[in-house]
């Protein structure tokens, strides 16, 4: 056998373990950086974050109670305030008006034009 097929098959078989390897670590690569695994990362420093911030949030809220349940029910209130100031009488519902169109026009029964842009000629 001549010196040449001998280096061939020793190229080869070098060739072809570099290729295993460079396979293998495109194998890591698509399983690191899937999105999967990325969401999965992501959200568990995101849920360490939270459950961080929990913590300090239980330990300050033991120590004001009283403003933590002030603020509950200023954020009830808020919440509430259609149907509140309906109760009382002091708002109207938040429906537009039947006989105006959405820009504020009465309906005159004619198409409403839109508006030019020309504020000058008014």
């Amino acid at each position: 056998m001549s010196k040449l097929p001998k280096q061939f098959v020793e190229d080869k078989a070098l060739r072809d373990s570099a290729r295993e390897v460079l396979m293998a670590d495109v194998g890591h690569a698509r399983g690191t950086f899937s999105a999967k695994s990325i969401a999965t990362k992501v959200g568990g420093r995101v849920g360490d974050g939270a459950n961080d911030v929990f913590e300090v949030a239980k330990i300050h809220a033991d120590d004001k109670r009283g403003l933590l349940a002030l603020l509950i029910g200023a954020a009830a209130l808020f919440f509430a305030r259609g149907p509140i100031m309906e109760v009382l009488g002091l708002g109207g519902s938040n429906e537009a008006n039947p006989e105006t169109d959405e820009l504020g026009a009465e309906d005159t029964g004619e198409p409403a034009l839109p508006p030019t842009g020309d504020d000058d000629e008014q």
